[in-house]
């Protein structure tokens, strides 16, 4: 055996910094909503009986079912890190397919509840509202920005958790060559497409193409964990921030 080759040295990965980036990108989230949160308490304060009246008109039932789901999801996506970071990808995968689905099934009932608002003319700009009292029109205003917002977000967490779903799913397994190798010999490639060692074989072609199937090991389960993490502490915030809108639209009737 000749040519041994040096081990390469493990991707740099800083945990810790990138879960401090994601917190303050949370805390960016939070500076957002919590803005619209007191645009809503000072509207509500000069107009309390006539956000109380529109406040009937919600669909408490829609509203309740889907604080529900996302609690669901906050718990499925807690098992499935769980999961991940005991290394069952299977378990993890599934698990993270039921919260992008409950996902979906929030912003499914949230279409339909706004589907059923705007076809009764309750909706900002609307000749309906344009009749109603000036606390009516501001509390439907909040409401599409506020819950619209949520949705927005709701929907890129879906894109978010879609990608980590792949990442957790995906068999890791690539093809690599090894060009420059001598003629008539054959080498174990690390995983970045680079020989290990070399053995010379009769007969065998100047480039050796491979087939590489990695076993599950801590380097790699350590990088995607820090992603599948902060990309749970981001749902978590989607979660928490319906937790406050469903009471204040909902429940103050």
């Amino acid at each position: 055996m000749s040519g041994v080759a040096a081990a390469p040295h493990p991707p740099h990965r800083d945990a810790v910094g990138a879960k401090i980036g994601m917190w303050l990108f949370l805390f960016t989230e939070l500076l957002l909503f919590s803005g619209l949160f007191l645009l809503y308490a000072v509207y509500r304060g000069g107009y309390v009986d006539d956000f109380h009246f529109a406040s009937k008109n919600l669909d408490l039932s829609m509203g309740a079912v889907n604080t529900v789901i996302l609690l669901t999801s906050s718990l499925t996506m807690a098992l499935s890190i769980a999961a991940f970071q005991r290394l069952q990808r299977r378990l993890a995968a599934g698990l993270l397919g039921l919260t992008i689905l409950c996902g979906w099934m929030f912003l499914v009932i949230k279409y339909f509840e706004w589907t059923a608002k705007i076809h009764h003319g309750l909706y900002p700009g609307s000749p309906e509202l344009a009749t109603r009292t000036p606390g009516e029109s501001v509390f439907y205003g909040l409401y599409f920005t506020m819950t619209g917002l949520h949705g927005l977000h709701v929907l890129a967490g879906l894109v978010l958790l879609g990608f980590m779903l792949w990442m957790v799913a995906a068999r890791p397994r690539r093809k690599v060559s090894a060009p420059g190798l001598q003629p008539a010999s054959v080498a174990l490639l690390d995983r970045d497409g680079q020989p290990l060692w070399t053995h010379p074989v009769e007969g065998a072609p100047a480039e050796v193409r491979l087939e590489l199937v990695y076993r599950e090991d801590e380097e790699t389960a350590a990088g995607q964990f820090i992603k599948l993490e902060n990309a749970g502490l981001y749902w978590h915030l989607v979660d928490i921030v319906w937790i406050f809108l469903f009471p204040l639209f909902y429940l103050i009737s």
